[in-house]
């Protein structure tokens, strides 16, 4: 009889971590202690605390076990499981605390990280084993699906999704119900339920750890979506890049076809719908619905204009249903519990929950799950645990190179669709780049700007070729090359580009340089009029110095140059023995291995 259960994180973050030589050494030390017939190991998704990782948690108390190594199996095994006595030393405490003590453990979703959260869309991510069908079906799994074929109507679905509130987590926020609606009514001989799981922005990976956590709730939904619109076929397009979650995926069709999930007239319904996945090569252009489904067709992905709409003619021109991984994980929740339910989370424009992926100067990075309308305070502070080494909160970015950043002063607006866009923001798929007073929010948009122009399939000209004139106005910038003139022409060319590109990634792609050029002008003059980069990140505006009286002449700065910038001075200070150093400017890279080597602190950058 099994008492109890290991859950070790098969994420992608865990996994590369080592989770898979740690869930093979509990493997071997409960075999060897003789727990094999009453413990049980489970390899599941993503647990969302990321940073503590790798993850595992004891159940039924609910340990949670974080930073695991392959070395500390077996105490964990003989101890725990044997003798029933915690490994305190490993156990995750919101104290922080190296050694922690019994009584401030507190319970998983007790914890600081989980207990603002409300996982909807993550709600069996960490919970069960995802290759597995059997742990889906007890979890509810499928009953949304046998619900809609043998007790509702089509039109009765997509009314539900719309009474919901549900609008897409993909980016545009559209509401779902409603793009449902304009896709039904048409007729064809074939329609198309397609799936966006192709995310490309940087640090976004909500869809990601979805298909690995819980790959049946997206083979569940858009089965019920093809019932609501007709649909018989459905694609999955992911990237590449995911081979975690393309076999999980893989394994939960193969598996939904065999229990007669998929295939041929589903629950006896006279309902047919089949689902097949297409990878991608990592364009992040085929995010946009047409390029992607252009690139399903075998073809190069670049967007087609609209009208028409994929509604009216979308993959193989037939009318198609596109939503991304997200959005379709809610469905088999909201018809289960109902459209009020849903609707009950929230804002009154925005219901439900947003998935974060919580990345850059945030001491608790990963996946968070919250109520639109959380403030970015509550979710940086609180869930986040604040920024590292005592740094103050400089500005967040949302949407990734198609958003914007919230500064410090907007740090309690809530978060939702509406509140985003009205300060020039916007929700994207759900990517949050914290960023600490360390950044330079210039040097910022010209990272997201050069991802995009590199991105930019080019099939139309504002986006082809203007981002790249952005780009080299940013650049100039930041080598001190650049005028106020400059930047009245950013301005300009910003919303050129936006007003006349083809698709969404052109008309999103000037939204980072207009959010700092918003909140964070005076960087900008900073840079063309001072010739100083203000947070020391620009480094053809950096000066690195030597205070000659605080160089006590240990020689560790120069020894690790690796320009053999650093020479000796006939300077001895008041109080040392050795001569001082200095750093030759004509020599120097500004690669900052010296600023790091200096124990002494004698070494700024100005």
């Amino acid at each position: 009889m099994i008492r109890s259960h290991v859950l070790i994180c098969g994420g992608t973050g865990c996994t590369s971590s080592g989770s898979l030589a740690i869930q093979e050494a509990f493997e071997a030390n409960i075999e060897a202690c003789g727990l094999k017939e009453e413990v049980k190991v489970v390899q599941t998704g993503c647990f969302g605390l990321c940073a503590l990782g790798p993850v595992v948690i004891v159940y039924p108390d609910g340990t949670f076990y974080s930073r695991v190594e392959p070395s500390d199996v077996k105490e964990i095994v003989e101890e725990h499981l044997l003798k029933g006595r915690m490994v305190e030393r490993l156990v995750y405490s919101d104290t922080g605390a190296e050694e922690v003590a019994a009584d401030a453990i507190v319970g998983l979703n007790d914890t600081a990280f989980y207990k603002s959260q409300n996982r909807v869309v993550l709600r069996n991510c960490g919970v069960i084993d995802p290759e597995s069908i059997d742990e889906y079906i007890a979890m509810d799994g499928y009953a949304a699906l046998g619900k809609v074929l043998t007790e509702m109507t089509p039109e009765e679905v997509i009314q539900v999704i719309k009474d919901s509130g549900l609008r897409g987590r993909g980016g545009g926020g559209f509401p779902t119900g409603f793009k449902w609606s304009l896709c039904a009514p048409n007729k064809a001989d074939q329609k198309y339920v397609v799936c966006n799981a192709d995310e490309g922005d940087p640090g976004a990976f909500m869809d990601r750890s979805v298909l690995e956590g819980d790959p049946h709730c997206l083979v569940e939904a858009m089965a019920i979506a093809g019932y609501a619109i007709g649909a018989t076929e459905g694609y999955v397009y992911v990237r590449a890049e995911y081979p975690i979650a393309v076999k999980r995926l893989q394994k939960a069709i193969d598996d939904a076809r065999e229990y007669g999930l998929l295939g041929k007239n589903i629950f006896d319904s006279g309902f047919d719908f089949n689902l097949h996945i297409r990878l991608g090569a990592g364009a992040f252009v085929c995010g946009e619905e047409t390029a992607l489904m252009t690139s399903i067709e075998g073809n190069r992905g670049e967007p087609r204009p609209r009208p028409p709409y994929p509604a009216v003619k979308g993959l193989f021109g037939k009318p198609t249903v596109e939503n991304n991984v997200e959005t379709f994980a809610n469905v088999p929740q909201i018809i289960l519990r109902g459209a009020d339910w849903f609707a009950s989370m929230g804002t009154e424009k925005s219901k439900g929950t947003k998935v974060f992926a919580l990345g850059g100067n945030i001491n608790n990075t990963g996946l968070v799950e919250i109520p639109m309308g959380t403030t970015l305070r509550h979710i940086i502070d609180d869930i986040g645990g604040g920024i590292p080494n005592g740094k103050k909160f400089k500005a967040a970015q949302t949407g990734g190179p198609s958003g914007g950043c919230i500064p410090e002063s907007l740090i309690d607006t809530e978060v939702d669709f509406d509140n985003l866009t009205a300060i020039g923001c916007m929700m994207g798929s759900g990517g949050l780049i914290v960023m600490d007073e360390d950044t330079c929010m210039v040097d910022m948009a010209k990272f997201f700007l050069e991802f995009t122009v590199d991105e930019s399939c080019g099939k139309c000209t504002p986006c082809r070729v203007g981002t790249k004139r952005l780009l080299e106005m940013l650049d100039d910038i930041t080598k001190g090359k650049g005028t106020l003139e400059d930047i009245d022409k950013l301005e300009e060319l910003c919303k050129y580009i936006k007003q006349n590109s083809l698709c969404g990634l052109g008309q999103t792609a000037p939204n980072p340089v207009l959010a700092t050029l918003n909140f964070f002008r005076d960087e900008y003059v900073a840079h063309v009029v001072d010739k100083k980069c203000p947070a020391g990140v620009c480094k053809d505006l950096l000066t690195f110095t030597v205070d000659k009286d605080k160089c006590i002449g240990c020689g560790l700065c120069a020894r690790n140059c690796p320009v053999n910038a650093i020479v000796k001075t006939d300077y001895i200070a008041e109080g040392h023995k050795l001569p001082s150093y200095a750093i030759d400017a004509d020599k120097c890279v500004k690669c900052g291995v010296c600023l790091g080597n200096c124990k002494f602190k004698a070494i700024s950058k100005i």
